[in-house]
């Protein structure tokens, strides 16, 4: 509504849910723009009103030459369809099957994929971190479009997926039209006794360093949200709290800045100039955790020592291998969950690469819990070293 109210442009979308603005596109409806011809398609499935749009460069002929599949359709996976609930799990499944093989692959094994998410995306459960495809490549290699048309539905209607708290906000804004926020937020340098002040109002602190970093020094009742993982912040951070930044560079600040203000984390007052090393020579306190390597891991377990092994990915991630002996909470629940992460041993926390588990640890942390250890690499660094998962 915000670029419409700019530039005069109009606005279409799908034919669900009831939108209180803008027009409903037809399903095969044309636009031309230039030699392109882009042509909306309806592909339910994900929602039942969710579209693809297919483009041809009319200099070179009619045919397509990429296609927008929006949740449809991305790189090794297909889009989540339980947002319905279980009565439409069925149904919306059935819908995604056949658009995926009755409107997008027709449209030829040549035709360059866009999808709207990437890996790493709780919109899908497998996506791969390729970013470029073909509707041939997912042919041929997307493990769901291997499946019999049965064993497709079979396997959406029981997948398990989360459900993030920010997606009620989203669905809210989508639907009404979301505030106005013009240039986005533009937060001041802040001096240490500022942001020491911020913090005391009931500001929350959001370092974005690596997960290496953070280990080695950070801000009592930091939260580590590695730049990689910035879409976590919508699940962990309150929409009416204010938040303060602990970045490295000018790109990292801005950077930041628009990945949270795109999921609605707008209150951002400022950030620590010149970073910790501001906060140090101040003489302000620091804190330190503890990490270890896959290596230091399968030493203690080997010794007998008792740890209590936490891994805070997906369930479907989880079931596709795990240390033994761990126990499971989604990171994005923790904080709802901390009365069930044991207490009287240290705790290794585990994900795929180290950024996940960094966001837990300092979920832990900030909890005041002690003995808190971020495996460094995760399952990812776990399996290359030659060390077994069981399933």
């Amino acid at each position: 509504m915000e670029l419409a109210n700019l530039t005069g442009a109009e606005i279409f979308h799908g034919p669900w849910p009831d939108f209180h603005y803008g027009k409903t596109l037809a399903d095969g409806q044309i636009f031309k723009i230039g030699y392109l011809k882009v042509t909306a398609i309806h592909t339910p499935g994900h929602i039942p009103g969710c579209m693809s749009y297919f483009v041809a460069d009319l200099a070179s002929g009619e045919e397509a030459v990429l296609v927008c599949t929006g949740d449809a359709l991305f790189v090794n996976d297909v889009g989540r369809t339980d947002f319905g609930g279980l009565e439409k799990r069925q149904e919306w499944s059935e819908n995604l099957y056949n658009s995926i093989f009755q409107k997008l692959l027709p449209l030829g094994d040549q035709v360059i994929l866009c999808p709207a998410h990437g890996s790493g995306s709780v919109c899908g459960g497998n996506i791969a971190e390729r970013e470029w495809s073909t509707l041939g490549l997912e042919r041929l290699m997307n493990p769901l479009l291997q499946l019999s048309k049965e064993k497709f539905i079979e396997r959406k209607v029981n997948e398990h997926h989360e459900y993030a708290p920010y997606f009620r906000l989203m669905e809210k804004y989508n639907v009404e039209g979301a505030p106005f926020i013009g240039a986005g937020p533009k937060p001041i340098v802040l001096s240490p006794k500022a942001f020491q002040e911020y913090l005391d109002e009931g500001a929350i602190v959001i370092d974005v360093r690596t997960p290496i970093a953070f280990n080695n020094v950070y801000i009592k009742g930091s939260i580590n949200i590695p730049q990689e993982r910035l879409s976590q912040a919508g699940w962990v951070i309150p929409y009416n709290k204010f938040i303060l930044l602990i970045v490295n560079t000018k790109a990292d600040l801005d950077y930041t800045v628009m990945s949270l203000a795109r999921i609605g984390h707008d209150k951002i007052i400022g950030y620590l100039g010149k970073g910790l090393s501001s906060w140090l020579k101040a003489g302000k306190p620091k804190e330190s955790s503890g990490s270890l390597s896959v290596h230091d891991l399968q030493k203690k377990i080997v010794a007998g020592e008792k740890l209590a092994l936490l891994d805070v990915r997906s369930q479907d991630e989880w079931e596709k291998g795990h240390i033994a002996g761990s126990k499971r909470i989604y990171v994005g629940v923790l904080e709802k969950k901390l009365q069930e992460v044991p207490t009287r041993y240290p705790v290794v926390i585990i994900c795929k690469s180290g950024n996940r588990s960094s966001l837990a640890a300092s979920i832990l942390l900030r909890d005041g819990r002690m003995n808190i250890f971020n495996l460094l690499g995760g399952i990812t660094a776990w399996q290359n070293a030659g060390y077994k998962i069981v399933k």
